[in-house]
């Protein structure tokens, strides 16, 4: 897959917020060449989260690798009239030169625990920050939200329909591959479905059946046209609805392979539909339901004993309604040799580079990270690992399915109080190694 696809603009490097520019362009008229070392971290998680999964970081590493700034970038900068000749031509032959390492895409993350370091000249590392924030945070914010939505679903299958109602044509897009990751079982959205094999799904909305005038004739040409369909049955009355359909199916022998519920009492209405369906001898239809739905109200459909086979997921799965942003910096932790931090009330910046070792108990579920320097060892996982070294990459970026394959592994081994849409009683244990507190005191020395 070309990373450029998510992008009418295959070149990037303009992506970014102005400064960084201006302070690439100071670090080199000051002669500051040094190796930094930048992470990509949250400090806090959302309200009622347990854990975000880390998704993009590896398709970012392969934008990173083809970052470049063609004349006509170039040339608009130099209209500026805030950049010399020799930081445009240092644009002009820009290429990333550093190392980056990362989580494993769909991985559970906790606070400050790093999803991507960065280690480069330090206008190179500089030049990444709203590229990286942007891609990596669009992509764990849909991510970590449709994750939810397939537990509180407990097996049955959700359907993504939110492409009309998100923000913007590139996160509608990256939002199939994320969604693919996390589990989602298919999508309304057929650029998506095309770039990243999410499978695609539709039914029909309800302006068809209005349009038609006769509602069990519309229902007839669409189950004609479409073995196995799914027919919407509420657009006047839904219980009417379903008995046409029943007619359609046990009477004219039309393929029906569901019905879908898209307003009113979904619990008490499935329950009603079920019965006749069943009572026909109809009871291979399924019945999915839709209309607002969220991981809460899908876990108190399935508390109720609904009989509903899947469901259909739109507004609050594309925009994340509950938590739209995760609060990700992209932090400076040290130059040249030199430990860095920010002292600021609040804001913990633990220095160094960094490696993550996650822990799994006797019964096979995970107990608790530590959080270390890298070159540190303890007992676990580690987690953070080499994608690219001196601007080249060492390994391709896994397909969506392979990630996929990791989270449903990942969440047979989760704590199950955090597998739940609220927030858990017990927090997820980070402990910060010995030698990580040691340095975090000595760089707050030396910057008092």
């Amino acid at each position: 897959m070309n990373s450029s696809a998510m992008f009418s603009d295959s070149h990037p490097g303009l992506f970014t917020d102005l400064y960084e520019l201006i302070m690439a362009r100071a670090y080199l008229t000051r002669n500051m060449t040094g190796r930094a070392l930048f992470s990509l971290h949250f400090r806090h998680l959302p309200k009622d989260r347990n854990f975000l999964l880390a998704c993009g970081q590896n398709y970012l590493v392969q934008m990173i690798r083809e970052l470049r700034f063609p004349a006509d970038q170039v040339d608009f900068l130099a209209d500026m009239d805030q950049f010399d000749e020799d930081f445009l031509d240092w644009l002009r032959n820009f290429r990333f030169t550093g190392d980056i390492r990362v989580l494993p895409e769909g991985t559970p993350v906790f606070p400050h625990e790093p999803l991507v370091e960065v280690e480069a000249p330090i206008a190179e590392a500089q030049m990444l920050e709203t590229l990286v924030m942007n891609y990596v945070g669009t992509e764990t914010v849909l991510a970590s939200k449709a994750v939810r939505m397939v537990m509180a679903a407990q097996g049955r299958p959700v359907v993504d329909f939110g492409i009309r109602r998100m923000h913007g044509l590139d996160s509608a897009l990256r939002s199939a591959r994320a969604y693919r990751v996390a589990g989602i079982a298919a999508t309304s959205n057929v650029r998506g479905s095309q770039l990243y094999g999410l499978p695609v799904n539709g039914t029909m909305a309800h302006s068809y059946i209005q349009a038609s005038g006769d509602e069990t004739d519309a229902m007839r040409t669409y189950a004609r046209l479409y073995p196995g369909t799914t027919l919407l049955v509420d657009t006047y009355d839904t219980l009417a609805g379903v008995d046409k359909v029943i007619g359609l199916a046990r009477d004219e022998g039309l393929e029906v392979g569901s019905i879908r519920l898209d307003s009113g009492d979904l619990g008490e209405l499935a329950a009603e539909a079920r019965n006749k369906l069943d009572k026909a001898g109809l009871n291979d239809i399924r019945i999915v339901a839709s209309s607002g739905l969220d991981e809460w109200k899908i876990r108190e459909l399935i508390n109720q004993g609904a009989p509903i086979n899947g469901f259909g997921v739109g507004t609050e799965l594309g925009v994340s309604g509950d938590a739209p942003v995760v609060d990700l910096v992209y932090k400076l932790t040290e130059y040249d040799g030199r430990p860095c931090l920010k002292k600021s009330p609040g804001k913990l910046l633990l220095p160094g580079r960094k490696q993550i070792w996650r822990q799994t108990g006797k019964n096979r579920l995970y107990q608790g990270d530590i959080l270390g320097l890298y070159e540190e060892n303890h007992e676990g996982e580690p987690l953070l690992h080499s994608v690219m070294r001196n601007g080249e990459l060492l390994e391709s970026p896994p397909e969506p399915g392979d990630s996929r394959d990791r989270v449903q592994e990942t969440l047979t081994h989760m704590p199950p109080e955090l597998l739940q849409p609220d927030g858990a009683q017990r927090k997820y244990p980070v402990t910060i190694s010995d030698r990580l507190k040691a340095l975090h005191q000595q760089a707050l020395r030396d910057v008092s």
